[in-house]
């Protein structure tokens, strides 16, 4: 079978990829069979699969349109992954046109159809980078051509640090993240969580990991996950199930009621002594 022209050299398409499980589950086409495959096993084991991606992308929506909110027009994505509906610089841009959005994925493919999506979009672009490597995405020309680290801006990091082991030591390169920040920024993060769970999560997790997929998931606790804001300050309602975050309406909630906590949601800001905190 000739390989699709949308497929990078490099991806080796024998091996399952999270980013494009991901994209599967939200009704997407690029994925390959093994990826298709993989998440068929992990819905016979959580039916509320495709939930648990629906609400956690709705709350992607929700933060940006917060962050706009609160003044901010410029935005990191890192680990923004193959494009999809509702992505942060259509939502940003239909709140505010003058917005900046700077997207960062290690995946080929990611990058590839990024690149295309945003190819008439001056506001919009995308680094292929690791985020274990934060000053390679910090520094990067298109990074600081396009943004500016001394006013605010709303970092993402949305269904990534569960792929990040504790090994690789996520939470230093978050501190470099927070630390590259101007006060008045605002961070957003989502990730699977190890409280009050059962044995399906670690089938899962199992299936991934037999799968010989790169990506391979850790469950973190709240208190962990919490971590990951250093003395940011949490925005009400705090670090929640992400379709408890600021809900809009019934469509941002699963009616599986385990969608609605498996996954923590959370911003927080960085302090201003120029500005009240209270703004939540």
């Amino acid at each position: 079978m000739a390989r699709r022209n949308w497929i990078p050299p490099s991806v080796d398409v024998s091996v399952p990829n999270i980013a494009r499980i991901y994209d599967y589950l939200l009704g997407g086409a690029h994925n390959f069979a093994v990826d298709r495959e993989l998440a068929t096993q992990v819905e016979r084991v959580r039916p509320d699969s495709r939930s648990v991606v629906r609400v956690s992308r709705s709350f992607l929506a929700r933060c940006v349109r917060f962050m706009v909110g609160q003044g901010i027009r410029q935005f990191l994505d890192i680990g923004s992954g193959i494009p999809t509906v509702a992505n942060v610089h259509e939502v940003a841009q239909d709140a505010a046109p003058e917005c900046r959005v700077l997207y960062v994925d290690k995946d080929p493919i990611a990058v590839a159809h990024s690149e295309l999506m945003l190819a008439n979009n001056d506001r919009a672009r995308i680094v292929h980078a690791d985020m274990h490597d934060p000053d390679s995405i910090l520094d990067h020309p298109q990074t600081r051509a396009l943004l500016d680290f001394d006013r605010p801006i709303g970092l993402l990091v949305l269904l990534m640090l569960h792929w990040q082991p504790d090994e690789s030591e996520p939470w230093k390169a978050m501190a470099r993240y927070r630390e590259a920040l101007a006060p008045g920024s605002y961070l957003a993060i989502t990730h699977v969580s190890a409280d009050n769970q059962d044995l399906t999560l670690t089938e899962v997790t199992d299936l991934i990991k037999a799968s010989r997929s790169a990506d391979q998931l850790t469950e973190r606790s709240y208190e962990q996950v919490l971590d990951f804001f250093g003395d940011f300050e949490l925005v009400e309602p705090g670090l929640v199930g992400c379709p408890a975050w600021r809900p809009t309406g019934p469509g941002d909630m699963s009616d599986a009621p385990e969608a609605n906590t498996l996954i923590y949601g959370g911003v927080a800001r960085k302090h201003d002594v120029s500005r009240p905190s209270s703004d939540q």
